[in-house]
This record gives structure tokens, C-alpha cells and sequence, in this order.
């Protein structure tokens, strides 16, 4: 299977799609998946481009509207997280993964599919101290605070992954997992973004949570974005345990390595996105403990066997199949003409995906709830997840990044 792997998107489907199809005629071969570790960009209208975090310059509508319209469809089989540079009101609907447009899957802001016999696990979003035991407090429409916190990683979705047992073949992050230039060609990073070097002393760049998941997973392969260069690494896995080949590519621009074609050993096509039977047990063992105020997840009542999931989402999955729901559009679409008067609604919209994946699932509608009045800050409660989920005062400063002469300019918009 050919995957090719693209660092942020920042909307320019149009543009990585076309180098993909001219690659496959000079190459003469077939790519089988495009993979997208997040800034993705999937704005649909004028109303999302509210919701989207970015400098001013590059808040823009670019090409996902054309492939959501259904004027253009996607020519690969595409599948993306979420960075720190989204339409975060739409992720939102398919908090659980789905499609975005036809072909187009996001796998949620925490997630696992399989693509043919390979599975493919992500977590959206960057790691910020200091939200991170947090729930998913963030109220819609988006207010100031929350247009920037809403794409911080929350332990919840994090732990949730913890829980995976079964082989990770393909891991995708945003932010890369700290600790990882151990494991790569530290000077000829530094030559590129010299900037680094203070954070990489100080063990900050990077997500913790991330580098927690990669001591557990230990997938094949871990992609990653955000930091707009490429980056390889090895880790070795203990003395004698599997090794993970890590790559981190930078942004879709003229003359950057934004693409790699990876070759993954997988079974005979053709290939096609369906649900993982272990991530729909966890979700359905998880899901009532969703936290939607700024109080920390408290699962210590969590009392439904996994087994029991497991076996309930395998007789649901031989009912019906394991193909995700189907695409469908729940708002109007940007119209370049600008002849049409569209009013926009600005709360949450039930998307049919998420509410027929948890009917699937027999679980309650819960991503509403954040309606509800916003909860003052109160003592976190117990939670005592599996795995290290190390924890300080050190904050990250690198939030959003776009190249060196831009650096302070996306700094004072943190």
C-alpha cells in the first residue's frame, strides 16, 4: 500500500492533490491514501472562517469548500486530524471522526480506523499545559478564549487511547511527541530552526501526552505537522523491542517538503475506510464520562467490562457492516459569486454521522451540552490514568507556527 503523508495542510487540497496526481503519472505508480497530520483547514463557508485561528494574512477561504460543495471530489481516499489552525466549529459536529466531504474522514479529536487491514489511530489538536486536565469546557459560538483553547488536547481523549491493546500501525499527532529529536539528526534541525534549541534543552517542545502514546503504542510509523520542517527519527523501543519510524513534514508552499510517499505492508486491495471494533468498544466504555465543563474527567465510576464492549460492537458491526456513515452536509456552502444570501446559524449543529454513529453505539447525544452555563474553575477530580501523563509549569511557547520571519507575529496572537 502507498500512503502518502502531508504535514499541514492550511486549505491547499487543491494544490497537494494536483502534485499527488503528477507524481503518480512521472512515477508511474498508484498511490492508495493521502494521510494529513492536521491545520487542515476544513472551512466550508464565511461562518467557519470566524472559528479559524490563524494570523489575519492566511484567514482565507482556499480550496475545502469546492470538495464539501461536491464541485470538486477528493481523487484519493484522504484522512486528516486536527491541528491548532481549524475550522473548530466543524470538527466539533464530527467530534467523533467522519467525513468532512466525500472521501475526506477526519478521525475525530481522538481516534482509530482502519484503512484495509491497516489501522490508523490520531489525536488532534496541541498540548497545552495548562487546559489540558481540562474538559472540553469550550461554549458555541466561540468567544475569544475559546476559538484558541478548543484544539488544546484534553487528557480525556488522550487517555481513551491509552487504552488501546492491539498493534497501531500508523500513529498521527499534530505537534510532535517531546523528546523525539533524541531520536533524529539533532544539528541538521538546528540549522533549520535554530529557534529550537532552548526548548529542546528545556525538554518543552512537544506534546507529553504525545510522547506518552508513542511509549505505549509503539505504532510502525508516527507522522506529524506543526512545526513546518522535515524530521526523521528511529526509536527503539527497549533493548530489543520494535522500532518506530517517526517523520514530521512541514507545510503545502513552493519548495517545502510537505510530501513523502511511505510504503506500508498490508493485504491485497481494494482498500476502504471501516470502523476499528477495539476504539468502538472504548468509546462505548468511555463515552457517559465526557467531560463538557472545565472540571477534569472523573472516571473512577467507569464500570462497564470491555469485553462486554467488545462483544457488543462486534454483533453491531456483523448487523450492519463496519463502513462509517455516510457523508451529508448540514450548512449552505461558500458561494465565490457572493449572490447568495445566506443566514448562518452560530450554535452547535447535530451532524447525521455523529448521531447515527452513537445510535449505532447506543450511547447518548452529549456535544450539546455545551450549551449549558459556563462552570467556574473547581478543584479537578480523581483521575488516575493509565500510563505517565508527566506534568508541570513549563508552558510551550511555540503555539502557531508558520516559518522564522513569522515566529513573532503568530507569538503575540497566542
Amino acid at each position: 500500500m502507498r500512503i502518502a503523508v502531508e504535514g499541514c495542510m492550511h486549505g491547499e487540497l487543491d494544490n497537494v492533490y494536483a502534485t499527488l496526481l503528477h507524481m503518480q503519472e512521472v512515477e508511474n505508480i498508484k498511490i492508495d491514501l493521502l494521510i494529513c497530520c492536521g491545520d487542515f483547514q476544513a472551512v466550508r463557508n464565511e461562518k467557519d472562517l470566524e472559528s479559524l485561528t490563524c494570523p489575519p494574512k492566511h484567514r482565507s477561504m482556499r480550496s475545502f469548500w469546492k470538495y464539501y460543495s461536491g464541485e470538486k471530489v477528493a481523487p484519493f481516499p484522504t484522512i486528516f486530524i486536527g491541528g491548532n489552525h481549524e475550522a473548530s466549529n466543524y470538527l466539533w459536529e464530527l467530534y467523533y471522526g467522519g467525513w468532512a466531504a466525500p472521501h475526506i474522514y477526519f478521525l475525530g479529536f481522538a481516534g482509530v480506523i482502519k484503512f484495509g487491514n491497516i489501522r490508523i489511530g490520531g489525536l488532534s489538536g496541541i498540548y497545552k499545559k495548562y487546559n489540558y486536565l481540562k474538559g472540553h469546557c469550550e461554549k458555541l459560538p466561540y468567544n475569544e478564549q475559546d476559538i484558541r483553547s478548543v484544539y488544546h488536547v484534553r487528557e480525556y481523549d488522550a487517555h481513551k487511547l491509552m487504552q488501546i491493546e492491539e498493534p497501531i500501525d500508523i500513529f498521527l499527532s499534530h505537534d510532535w511527541p517531546v523528546g523525539i529529536t533524541d531520536h533524529g539528526n539533532l544539528k541538521s534541525l538546528l540549522r533549520d530552526k535554530p529557534f529550537f534549541e532552548q526548548e529542546i534543552r528545556e525538554g518543552t517542545l512537544g506534546s507529553k501526552p504525545a510522547a506518552d502514546l508513542l511509549d505505549r503504542l509503539r505504532p510502525s510509523y508516527w507522522f506529524s505537522g506543526h512545526l513546518h520542517c522535515k524530521f526523521a527519527a528511529l526509536v527503539q523501543h527497549g533493548k530489543d523491542g520494535p522500532i518506530t519510524k517517526f517523520l514530521a513534514l512541514d507545510k503545502c508552499a513552493p519548495r517545502r517538503k510537505f510530501l513523502q510517499i511511505v510504503e506500508v505492508e498490508s493485504g491485497p486491495g481494494p482498500y476502504e475506510l471501516q470502523y476499528d471494533e477495539e476504539w468502538l468498544a472504548i468509546t462505548k466504555k468511555f463515552n457517559s464520562f465526557l467531560p463538557l465543563t472545565v472540571k477534569r474527567a472523573d472516571i473512577s465510576g467507569v464500570t462497564l467490562d470491555m469485553q462486554e464492549c467488545r462483544q457488543f460492537v462486534r454483533d453491531k458491526l456483523q448487523a450492519r457492516g463496519a463502513k462509517p456513515f455516510d457523508f451529508v452536509q448540514t450548512v449552505p456552502c461558500h458561494d465565490p459569486s457572493g449572490s447568495a444570501a445566506i443566514s448562518f446559524f452560530s450554535g452547535h449543529c447535530r451532524n447525521p454521522q455523529t448521531e447515527g454513529f452513537l445510535q449505532f453505539l447506543g450511547l447518548e447525544y452529549l456535544l450539546d451540552n455545551t450549551f449549558k452555563s459556563r462552570e467556574p474553575a473547581g478543584s479537578p477530580a480523581f483521575f488516575t490514568p493509565r500510563g505517565s501523563f508527566e506534568y508541570d509549569s513549563e508552558d510551550i511557547p511555540i503555539d502557531d507556527v508558520y516559518d522564522e520571519e513569522e515566529l513573532k507575529e503568530d507569538e503575540t496572537q497566542m
